[in-house]
């Protein structure tokens, strides 16, 4: 199946992919709404500043009733006021037919494709804690300034993801690990579970511990804390369609390629 192509997606999903594919794209855009975003036409429109592109795009949910220029340009003024770059974020669900075509058609530039992972079942327990490292819960503020340090974005930019997590309308659930002997991160994550499902976000491993497996371990332990704590039974994740070392971790996990999105920005 051709995930960057989402009409041969469409054609060559089955049903049980699509119903997947509809609760993982539900529980996304659940888990990423920030207090910043309204309905123009049809369309979620969301501007959030920060680095979470999913809190501050343009999610073209409905059709609309409105001609198709006329919905633009409401949103690039939005933006503009905002004063934030304008973002589409275009998956196999987006709405009219032959948006992501005619955006193309416009000048749009395509970028950041991204695989959603599906799991259908979540283990109750997780492998032994690896050896010299401990492993604790994070609120929203701390997992803010740990992701932001690991990726090295500037303060406003944490602070502003801090303030969306503990907003959150779904729950989230930060970890992080670390070296047992000087409290070093080692890597970090989140969970957010909704109706028997949980999400795996912001998962990063520090630069000087990758190549250990402490990403899949801590993925494991964030599972099986949903299952047992959660009642989460099936699982999905984003990640980045050319990440080809991250999807191996998932697959190991016993993830499977759902389906894709991509996003678009005007050019000039």
């Amino acid at each position: 199946m051709d995930l960057a192509d989402h009409a041969a997606w469409w054609a060559a999903a089955s049903p049980a992919q699509v119903q997947q594919a509809g609760r993982a794209e539900d529980a996304g855009l659940n888990a990423s709404a920030p207090p910043q975003q309204r309905s123009i036409d049809g369309w979620l429109v969301r501007y959030c500043p920060g680095k979470a592109q999913r809190a501050r795009c343009i999610q073209p949910v409905g059709a609309g009733s409105g001609p198709l220029h006329d919905r633009l340009a409401r949103c690039l003024r939005l933006y503009q006021h905002a004063g934030l770059p304008p973002i589409m974020r275009l998956t196999p669900f987006s709405q009219p037919p032959g948006l992501d075509a005619e955006l193309a058609a416009l000048g749009w530039r395509r970028y950041d494709d991204t695989v959603v992972m599906w799991r259908d079942s979540v283990p109750l327990a997780a492998p032994p804690l690896p050896d010299g490292t401990r492993v604790a819960p994070a609120d929203a503020a701390e997992l803010a300034e740990v992701v932001g340090s690991l990726r090295g974005t500037p303060p406003a930019e944490r602070l502003s993801q801090a303030a969306r997590l503990a907003a959150a309308p779904v729950p989230h659930r930060g970890w992080v690990l670390r070296a047992s002997a000087d409290g070093a991160v080692l890597a970090c994550g989140q969970t957010a579970t909704e109706d028997g499902l949980v999400g795996l976000y912001d998962v990063f491993t520090a630069p000087a511990a990758r190549g250990r497996g402490l990403a899949g371990w801590l993925c494991a332990a964030m599972l099986a804390a949903a299952a047992r704590d959660d009642g989460a039974v099936s699982a999905y994740l984003q990640v980045g369609a050319e990440n080809a070392a991250a999807r191996r971790v998932y697959q190991r996990l016993g993830f499977a390629d759902c389906y894709g999105y991509h996003y678009r920005t005007p050019t000039g």
